[in-house]
């Protein structure tokens, strides 16, 4: 289920100019999922994988004007359509790979993933990468507007046992990346798992 980086631009990068018009009812699911993350006034939050940047408003609500709020991407037309939005005036926009974040151990409170590990290219090593740059006790969300059957519907699949947001497939790759799951929830209008950064 993992792509590579080029084929995630690919994709992605040609999707990019219809991207919000193709979803344009996800803010209130966005909105409750960054609700759920615990984020306090003056937090700092990155949202790993931002797209067009949909999650930006809810995590600068959440993190008050004293925050600090980064959006990170590795295609530049989904950045650019963000920028189209006025999301960058939200947030900072940032050109990167996950797997390689232009951002310093522990500098943040938590991290916001919307279908974001399912294009990670080793999922692991994304998920350690995002563990380095959060303190101990800071959250990972990982967020989809609809659950696993849903959206496999969406792509003419069924979902398997090797589906890597299955609960017994992503609690031990958390653990693995130094994250505990604390909550997992998979309905047909949302998926959401929440982890914390373990203590090194």
């Amino acid at each position: 289920m993992s792509d590579d980086p080029t084929h995630v631009r690919e994709f992605f990068g040609v999707r990019a100019a219809d991207w919000d018009r193709r979803f344009p009812d996800d803010g209130p699911a966005y909105a409750a999922a960054v609700a759920e993350i615990g984020l306090r006034p003056g937090d700092a939050v990155l949202d790993a994988g931002c797209g067009t940047g949909r999650a930006l408003p809810p995590l600068r609500d959440a993190v008050g004007p004293t925050g600090t709020v980064v959006g990170i991407d590795l295609t530049p037309e989904m950045l650019a359509e963000a920028v189209k939005a006025g999301r960058d005036r939200i947030g900072s926009l940032i050109l990167a790979d996950v797997a390689g974040l232009p951002l310093r151990a522990g500098a943040l409170d938590a991290v916001f993933g919307a279908g974001l590990v399912s294009h990670l290219a080793d999922p692991e090593r994304g998920l350690r990468e995002l563990a380095r740059v959060v303190r101990p006790g800071g959250r990972l969300a990982l967020f989809h507007p609809i659950g696993r059957a849903a959206l496999a519907a969406r792509h003419g699949r069924r979902i398997t046992d090797e589906d890597l947001r299955a609960e017994p497939n992503l609690r031990p790759l958390l653990a693995r990346s130094g994250w505990d799951l604390v909550s997992y929830t998979d309905e047909e209008d949302r998926f959401l798992a929440l982890a914390v950064r373990r203590t090194p």
